[in-house]
């Protein structure tokens, strides 16, 4: 009974780090030049560049963590909530009409000239 329990268990954590590479390739860009990575990868990733969308891809994985907590109650109900504040801070972002700021640290405009 033990082990089945750890198998389920064990198959519930896939969403959780999916969300995690996701977050990391969305908020750091140049990851995307060093890292090989699907061209089918690269463009899903590339449509995040406004509030907006970024609010939309922070929702989805928010709701995704509190789905995943119906079966059972864990830890992940903070993944949640941060990813939550991100999506409402993302659209306020949105709402009040302010450009997305890219970085050139993080990989935004710019940053192919730096590497060359």
């Amino acid at each position: 009974m033990i082990n089945y329990v750890l198998v389920l268990t064990r198959r519930a954590s896939p969403p959780r780090s999916i969300s995690a590479f996701v977050i990391i390739f969305i908020e750091i860009p140049l990851l995307l030049r060093i890292c090989p990575t699907s061209s089918t990868f690269d463009n899903f990733v590339r449509r995040f560049t406004t509030n907006y969308m970024r609010a939309a891809i922070y929702l989805v994985m928010s709701i995704i963590q509190w789905l995943s907590l119906i079966a059972a109650s864990t830890s992940l109900v903070a993944a949640a909530v941060v990813l939550l504040i991100a999506a409402i801070f993302y659209a306020l972002a949105g709402f009040k009409g302010h450009e997305f700021a890219g970085s050139k640290t993080l990989g935004g405009q710019g940053v192919a000239q730096m590497i060359v």
